[in-house]
């Protein structure tokens, strides 16, 4: 079973508040670097079990798309209390999807 989490406006405004470490992955399912990047967003989920791992689909929630400004997938973003700290866009390693937790 996946420990990643897909949500909408409302869910991700929750996790956000609830959680300390928030790591949103902005994708689509049409998006070749997204797929390639599915995996390691699995692992970085199963693998750190502290950090609440979120999938947001651009295409079902084209308004949370635009409130975090994603102009391209995919879009990763890491909130820490509540506050986007760290933003990376298209394909990166696992080693430096770890390092967005840290």
């Amino acid at each position: 079973m996946s420990n990643v989490l897909h949500a909408d406006s409302q869910k991700l405004n929750e996790l956000i508040s609830e959680n300390d470490v928030v790591f949103v992955d902005f994708y689509a399912n049409w998006c070749g670097p997204c797929k390639m990047l599915a995996p390691s967003i699995e692992k970085l989920a199963d693998e750190h079990p502290e950090v609440k791992v979120v999938k947001i689909d651009v295409d079902q929630e084209q308004a949370l798309a635009m409130q975090y400004q994603v102009q391209s997938i995919p879009t990763l973003i890491t909130f820490k209390n509540g506050q986007p700290v760290s933003r990376q866009l298209g394909f990166i390693p696992y080693e430096a999807l770890e390092e967005m937790i840290r």
